[in-house]
């Protein structure tokens, strides 16, 4: 797959947990699976690398709902020292 279908299906899983109601920390594979069997039929992978797609798309939902503000002015916040 290329990086430009990634990010399509992606952006499609992260909208579909968005309509579903899913938590950006979900972390029950049950309520993931949905997601994993549909990356699985979209994209011909395998159990284990849709599964990393689907947990690729809970941090993407998490960095897109971040504050927008620059991480690199905010790096102090977290220890990492960036100046």
């Amino acid at each position: 797959m290329d990086e430009e279908q990634r990010n399509s299906e992606i952006e499609k899983i992260a909208n579909l947990m968005v309509h579903d109601g899913v938590s950006l920390d979900e972390q029950d594979s049950e309520k993931l699976e949905k997601y994993k069997n549909q990356i699985k039929e979209d994209c011909n992978l395998n159990d284990e690398d849709a599964m990393k797609l689907v947990y690729e798309t809970l941090l993407f939902r998490k960095l897109k709902s971040s504050d927008s503000g620059d991480l690199l002015d905010k790096g102090s916040d977290f220890g990492a020292g960036f100046s």
